[in-house]
């Protein structure tokens, strides 16, 4: 098999495997990113932060930007709809945070967010679109970091916007924009489009890449082939598999490699990842936190159901390896979860917008600033 790609260039930034991990709230923390990255080489993008709390010094925003010290490109997502609130959070990142790269979600479909016209219901307005990309990238600019964006096909199959964000995005100057293959309507619902990440490349000269039913390093490959995007997003399809980048590298560097760890190299993995959490936030909170992977770690292992509800209660080092000395590390990987779509799925819904949203492409009024408030929490 011939090797596929050399890589991807944002900007200045070269990634020597055209893969990126998908920011996940609450997944892609600092000790995830770094397993993944002990796993393969990629993109590793930390997890959403809104820019209306960075700019505000918010605590919990502030302490997302925790990155590991071997952690060679910071790269961060942002998360706003307000232009100048997001030109000024890309100037704290690059200025007082040393970000490699930012990219802007425009792709969330969760009510909280759409309601207020956030999220994957954005691009819709695209005049606004086009002015927060130039806010981003002109305040990146002058640190050369390189600005990406990342959507959805549309709000549904009747309002598509991912062919006229490509544009904008390529016009604003972005490094990159990236495409989930579903729109907002479909959440996680349903096959991933793959045939509209390929209109998108034909569209644009900038990089795209394609997002949407990894589940396998062969995924990857079959996207590339069908659509010619310049790189791939993997998101659910690495939880409780971090081995997954291992798999992908292999794959574009030509090799065929499919990482099919017994249960007791998977053990040896999650004990790590309750470390690397236990680095950051203390032993107890580390293994707290470190809860909410059991379930996607052991997917397919007969393990139990009560070793897996223990397992969802522990809180020390020890109790977590006094478990995990009770399963058999030498249950064979279950081949079954190859190729199976892991995390939340649901069903398709009717995407909760403002009043009157879809009646122009264009701003009739003030965003409501509380839109960003909702995704945090606030």
């Amino acid at each position: 098999m011939a090797t596929l790609t050399r890589g991807l260039d944002l900007g200045r930034v070269h990634v020597d495997v055209p893969v990126v991990l998908a920011p996940m709230a609450g997944v892609t923390n600092v000790a995830f990113r770094r397993l993944c990255a002990e796993q393969g080489a990629g993109l590793y993008v930390c997890e959403m932060i809104t820019t209306r709390g960075l700019v505000e010094g918010d605590a919990t925003s502030l302490s997302m930007l925790t990155f590991a010290e071997g952690e060679q490109v910071r790269s961060v997502q942002l998360y706003g709809i307000d232009p100048d609130t997001v030109g000024r959070a890309v100037e704290i990142l690059c200025a007082d945070h040393g970000v490699d790269h930012v990219d802007l979600n425009f792709g969330c479909p969760v009510p909280k967010v759409t309601r207020k016209g956030g999220g994957s219901a954005l691009p819709w307005k695209a005049t606004l679109l086009g002015q927060i990309l130039n806010a981003a990238v002109s305040a990146a600019e002058p640190y050369g970091v390189p600005v990406t964006m990342k959507t959805r096909k549309g709000i549904d199959e009747d309002h598509l916007t991912y062919l006229d964000a490509g544009r904008i995005a390529e016009d604003t100057g972005c490094a990159a924009i990236a495409l989930h293959g579903r729109t907002a309507a479909q959440h996680y619902s349903g096959r991933a489009d793959w045939d509209s990440i390929g209109e998108l490349k034909s569209a644009v000269d900038i990089p795209v890449l394609g997002n949407g039913d990894i589940w396998e390093a062969s995924d990857a490959l079959a996207m590339v082939e069908q659509t010619g995007c310049d790189g791939v997003v993997v998101g659910r399809g690495c939880l409780g598999r971090p081995w997954l980048f291992r798999d992908l590298a292999a794959a574009f560097d030509g090799r065929t490699v499919a990482t099919l760890p017994n249960l007791g190299e998977v053990m040896a993995v999650m004990r790590r990842h309750a470390e690397l959490l236990g680095e950051w936030l203390g032993e107890e909170r580390g293994c707290v936190e470190f809860r909410k992977h059991v379930a996607w770690y052991l997917k397919g292992f007969p393990a139990g159901s009560s070793v897996r509800d223990r397992l969802g209660h522990v809180s020390s080092y020890r109790a977590l390896d006094e478990l995990l000395s009770d399963l058999d590390p030498d249950l064979p990987f279950p081949v079954s979860e190859l190729g199976v779509p892991r995390g939340r799925q649901g069903s398709p819904r009717k995407v909760v917008l403002p009043e009157g949203w879809l009646d122009s492409r264009e701003m009739s009024g003030a965003m409501d600033a509380a839109a960003e408030d909702a995704i945090s929490g606030g």
